[in-house]
């Protein structure tokens, strides 16, 4: 079987409806991607599936896109009626305050959703404001924090770990006292550039992950911080990634349509499968589906 054949499930991407994303209606405030004028609109999951269309694209994860942090319920009740449509996507991440009280009884009203699987809270925390996201750069050591956490430890959900490398010694602690629940460490573990300095701390906080086998990389957001999509800075990354954790813990995701600001689903289907077309069909299909397929259950 030819690179190009193999079966993709997308494991992160959005759907979106303006009057919905109060940070999009907003004024421009700097973010990790740039100017985002072009995405001040509707993508809808009629949008998402014509984007992926011919694609080999059969199976999607939705990720919780930061409607306001009361709609936590409304949003998955929203993707799911839009699944329950259209086929896609297959699973729901959605978003909750780990930390609110109100915490177990949103869990168990999301939980009614079909397709949902897990929870994003972006941690992510750094000095430059324009990547800082989180409050403060250790939210995930709280007491009300780590409390709420076993509700979703309890409930046999996902959880999204989308942290910078200088949280990840917290971010080890994290995923090593829930060693029941699957994490999924978002957008690679973050690398903001390939300055030395970067790489190198970047690259240690990996390899803090190599001994807790709950926690799995998704190649996605690759040329977030640089604002491309090519071949040259992906398969660096990639490649890595696949030698420290092996294809089984690591899955393909493309960040639509945020990456849409700067390249289109085609190219980053071409790039990915550029990626993979020297590994065997074993590393292949585990990389663009089954690893996804397994920790999503679709």
């Amino acid at each position: 079987m030819s690179t190009d054949l193999i079966p993709i499930i997308d494991s992160h991407h959005h759907i979106w409806m303006l009057k919905d994303i109060p940070w999009l209606q907003g004024p421009m405030l700097p973010r990790i991607f740039g100017d985002y004028t072009a995405m001040k609109c509707d993508y809808t999951g009629e949008q998402f599936k014509e984007d992926l269309s011919n694609h080999g694209v059969y199976k999607s994860v939705y990720v919780q896109a930061n409607w306001s942090n009361d709609k936590g319920l409304e949003e998955v009740q929203w993707v799911q009626s839009v699944a329950d449509r259209l086929e896609f996507p297959h699973a729901v991440v959605g978003y909750a305050n780990v930390a609110s009280s109100e915490l177990p009884r949103l869990l168990d009203a999301q939980m009614k959703c079909r397709n949902f699987r897990g929870i994003r809270q972006q941690l992510h925390w750094h000095p430059n404001p324009q990547y800082k996201f989180a409050s403060t750069p250790d939210l995930m050591k709280s007491d009300d924090w780590l409390r709420g956490f076993k509700e979703i430890d309890d409930r046999g959900l996902t959880f999204e770990l989308q942290i910078f490398s200088n949280q990840m010694n917290d971010g080890y602690d994290l995923v090593k006292a829930f060693p029941n629940t699957n994490f999924i460490l978002t957008h690679a573990g973050m690398l903001e550039s390939n300055q030395p300095e970067d790489l190198q701390r970047w690259r240690a906080g990996m390899k803090k992950f190599l001994d807790c086998p709950n926690l799995y990389i998704k190649l996605s957001g690759l040329g977030t911080f640089i604002h491309k999509c090519e071949i040259d800075i992906w398969e660096p990354i990639v490649d890595e990634m696949i030698s420290l954790f092996g294809a089984e813990r690591c899955m393909f995701g493309t960040n639509f349509p945020v990456e849409k600001l700067w390249t289109t689903y085609s190219q980053m289907i071409t790039v990915i499968r550029k990626c993979m077309s020297k590994y065997p069909l074993t590393v292949q299909n585990a990389v663009l589906n089954g690893t996804a397929a397994k920790i999503y259950r679709i």
